[in-house]
């Protein structure tokens, strides 16, 4: 007897069909297939509300994908919520089985120096431009108290969501400053967020021997450190957030533009290109909507990304990945299914050139 395909339901066919022209779309022409992908990462970054849309690791896989990250803003504790809840260990389950990897992209500072140690020990904290001790962001990097704190709650954190990859991302607070007392002035806000880093990697490569740890560049801390330098298991991630989306990134070079690829290219001095990656924003519902409800049309421009992706590719970057904010059951109810995340795979998955 012969045995009949499985049958896909509309949804699952419409999502096959467009993975399966995108990537055809892509192919080389007159080429072998490639096993060995452009990027060795390929990924994107979730809140922890985008789970409604409970395909996620299928649409991912589908994709091409490698990686779902999950993500929160403010408190890594909305991540840890997430990943114990039933939605969560469903997620989870679905990327073992499929094969993805699980990361976790936080800004962490408020994890790992709790704000309410300030009344016992100011010193621990940030000094503002006033010259005064303020709880309101960051730390003190030259205070060994501070960092003996965040040695013991980074362990913790770390035992709670263990990425799969080796690659931990503990970010300092979203865009705001760092410490300018006498110690800390001479350092940029760049350096004091890598100095942070190397301290992070040589503790927590002793809990986990595939550890590595991200520094970020990103807003305040995009411009490449130039005082300090790097431990060995820190890696670049570098987060345009204020480039355009209009235009091709390589193009972005008027006065007005800013985050353009020049601080990718200083940071590159800096960091191996083969172990730096690229956080993007072309699937980031959230920013196109101006981090407002309701959410707004992703403007996806296919055009944008390819050139986009060439201009990683030809700097040797290998590790590549989006924010995918508010891609969820809500926006497809909106706006139709989201068949651009299969585009976007496809882009990433495409193989790697000679």
């Amino acid at each position: 007897m012969t045995q009949r395909a499985p049958c896909l339901d509309r949804r699952q066919f419409v999502r096959a069909g467009v993975a399966a022209c995108v990537a055809s779309s892509w192919a080389t022409s007159g080429r072998a297939k490639d096993p060995r992908p452009a990027f060795a990462t390929r990924g994107v970054v979730l809140v922890p509300s985008d789970l409604s849309l409970g395909d996620w690791p299928e649409r991912a896989k589908q994709a091409g994908l490698s990686t779902i990250a999950l993500h929160r803003g403010i408190s890594p504790k909305e991540v840890i919520r997430a990943v114990e809840s039933d939605e969560g260990k469903k997620l989870l389950e679905e990327c073992r089985r499929l094969g993805l990897e699980v990361e976790y992209e936080l800004h962490a500072m408020s994890e790992l120096l709790p704000r309410d140690r300030f009344a016992k020990d100011p010193t621990l904290f940030r000094m503002n431009d006033k010259g005064e001790r303020t709880a309101d962001a960051n730390l003190c990097v030259h205070s060994n108290s501070a960092l003996e704190l965040i040695a013991g709650l980074a362990t913790s954190l770390a035992k709670k969501l263990r990425p799969t990859t080796g690659r931990y991302f503990l970010w300092g607070d979203d865009g705001k400053p760092w410490c300018r007392c006498d110690k800390c002035r001479g350092l940029s806000d760049s350096d004091q967020a890598l100095l942070l880093a190397n301290h992070l990697w040589n503790v927590l490569k002793a809990e986990d021997d595939k550890a590595r740890v991200a520094h970020l560049a990103y807003a305040n801390t995009l411009a490449a450190p130039k005082e300090v330098k790097r431990a060995e298991g820190v890696f670049l991630e570098f987060a345009p957030i204020n480039r355009r989306y209009d235009v091709p990134y390589a193009k972005q070079t008027g006065a007005s533009d800013r985050d353009g690829l020049t601080m990718l290219d200083a940071n590159l001095k800096v960091f191996p290109a083969e172990t730096a990656q690229v956080l993007e924003y072309w699937l980031d519902v959230s920013r196109a909507s101006k981090w407002k409800r309701p959410s707004a049309k992703l403007p996806w421009d296919r055009e944008v990304f390819q050139a986009d992706v060439e201009d990683y590719a030809a700097r040797g970057i290998r590790h590549v990945t989006t924010f995918a904010a508010w891609v969820n059951a809500d926006y497809a109810k909106r706006y139709g299914d989201p068949t651009f995340i299969a585009e976007y795979g496809a882009g990433l998955s495409r193989p790697e050139k000679d």
